[in-house]
């Protein structure tokens, strides 16, 4: 049995205006100027420009009054009484409402496949292991490996292809790719990747060449964990002086004949400061990009556009058309104008917050005088959501006297000192780095003596702590920092 009932719940639904406020806000600088493009291109009643009120001086009454009028809010409700407008009115121009956060995209170049092809064509292979070559370059990945088992690319070879092919002659086949630029193109391991290195450079008299592919072939993994004293047992060598050339051969190796994918990134990425701070004898000033603040305005011809079909027969059909079209195009862009100027002032209040908590670090740039700092303490401080700091923390860059650095860098965590103090996360980390620069390399520092001294200098931190701002430094284990 049906039953008809009443329920009453809350829902939480964003406007078009917040909507389009969050998407700009999270939106860096070098982005800024490509979306603002995007929007005049979409939509005719937005224009460049500084708004053009007219003074009163400079024009007779009726063009006065007709600046004046053009700032009023227009009223379209005489043309919606009781027509079915809702393609109009519903429609707006902000996209995926569920858009992530998201890192700036990077071009990305595929010059090292194009290569790679272009290498192929000087083998003179027939058409069919033509193609089984090109699958092996297909499957290579962007830091030069094949990491894909040999069993797999034969199977798809088979089953996408239809070339029936055999493990011995894939292997063959990639063995003559392996001689392809730059060296240890296509290895399946770093292992693979170091001897085809070595063997462009073996002439059998090289003994720092010849040394070195001892050890990767029979003691790969005393290399690994830097047991020096047992390479040179096993290889019965009585010179340390040869262990010591050959692995220092090693080590200048290209671990990533491809590239690294993320240095790419950095070096393709153009990073354009979305605030500046300055120290001008002991002021700081917090200036936000020029770039942040076009000149938008509303097209005063639309608006004209507006007013004349006003003055229109109010019950044709076409024409009320006409005018909620106009409407929209005009809602729209005084929507996007404000929330451009939303996120100017949203950007300053959030910098400005920053700049004063971490007030002693921009006036000299000195890491240990990083506070613990959270998202909430700024979300508290400029009375908005902690959403909302994330968003510009994560996407915005600063110029400093001391660098550029993104606004997340100056958020972390905090720690404890035995007098009471809470220091910065970033001030530990320093701490560790320095004491590991200044190791003994014979003897690197364990990191349990690292918790020890660090307890010693008042930092109250546990082993697996240490252990933690250790790999966030990129900084490997004390037996991986070992050296001769």
């Amino acid at each position: 049995m049906q039953k008809l009932g009443l329920s009453q719940h809350l829902q939480q639904k964003l406007s078009p205006q917040q909507i389009q406020f969050i998407k700009l806000l999270q939106v860096p600088t070098a982005e800024l100027e490509g979306r603002i493009e995007e929007e005049l291109e979409s939509n005719p009643a937005l224009e460049e420009g500084p708004d053009e009120i007219q003074d009163s001086t400079q024009g007779d009454t009726e063009d006065s009054s007709s600046e004046e009028s053009a700032q009023e809010e227009l009223d379209i409700s005489d043309y919606l009484r009781d027509d079915d407008y809702n393609s109009y009115k519903t429609q707006t121009d902000n996209g995926d409402d569920e858009e992530e956060d998201r890192e700036m995209p990077i071009a990305t170049t595929s010059s090292l496949q194009e290569s790679l092809m272009a290498q192929l064509g000087f083998l003179g292979l027939d058409e069919r292991r033509y193609q089984i070559a090109q699958q092996l370059i297909g499957s290579i990945e962007g830091d030069g490996y094949i990491r894909r088992p040999l069993e797999s690319i034969v199977n798809d070879l088979a089953f996408s292809l239809g070339i029936e092919t055999t493990l011995e002659e894939t292997e063959s086949i990639l063995k003559q790719i392996h001689g392809f630029d730059p060296a240890g193109i296509a290895a399946r391991d770093l292992r693979e990747c170091l001897m085809l290195q070595l063997e462009r450079m073996d002439d059998g008299k090289d003994v720092d060449v010849i040394v070195a592919r001892q050890i990767l072939s029979e003691c790969y993994d005393e290399f690994t964990r830097k047991h020096y004293d047992k390479i040179q047992k096993k290889l019965d060598l009585d010179d340390e002086e040869y262990i010591r050339d050959a692995i220092d051969l090693i080590i200048h190796l290209n671990p990533k004949p491809g590239g690294d994918p993320s240095a790419l990134s950095e070096k393709t990425q153009a990073v354009i400061p979305d605030f500046m701070v300055t120290n001008t004898n002991g002021k700081l000033e917090v200036a936000l990009n020029s770039r942040n603040a076009p000149e938008l305005r509303v097209s005063p011809s639309y608006i004209e556009m507006f007013k004349a079909y006003d003055r229109g027969d109010k019950k044709d059909k076409k024409l009320k058309e006409a005018v909620t079209f106009v409407k929209q195009k005009l809602d729209s862009a005084k929507w996007f104008i404000d929330a451009i100027r939303q996120r100017q002032l949203t950007l300053l209040k959030t910098m400005q917050a920053i700049v004063e908590f971490q007030h002693d670090y921009f006036l000299e740039g000195d890491e240990s005088k990083l506070r613990p700092m959270i998202l909430k303490d700024i979300a508290t401080v400029i009375g908005m959501d902690i959403s909302t700091v994330s968003r510009v923390a994560s996407s915005k860059f600063v110029q400093t006297d001391f660098g550029v650095f993104q606004l997340k860098y100056f958020f972390s965590e905090g720690i404890s000192t035995e007098s009471g103090e809470e220091v910065s996360s970033r001030g530990v980390k320093q701490a560790i780095r320095e004491l590991i620069d200044n190791e003994d390399k014979k003897k690197p520092l364990s990191d349990d003596k690292l918790e020890e001294l660090l307890n010693a200098k008042g930092f109250n931190i546990a082993r697996r702590t240490v252990a933690k701002y250790r790999e966030q430094l990129n900084i490997p284990v004390a037996r991986l920092r070992k050296e001769l």
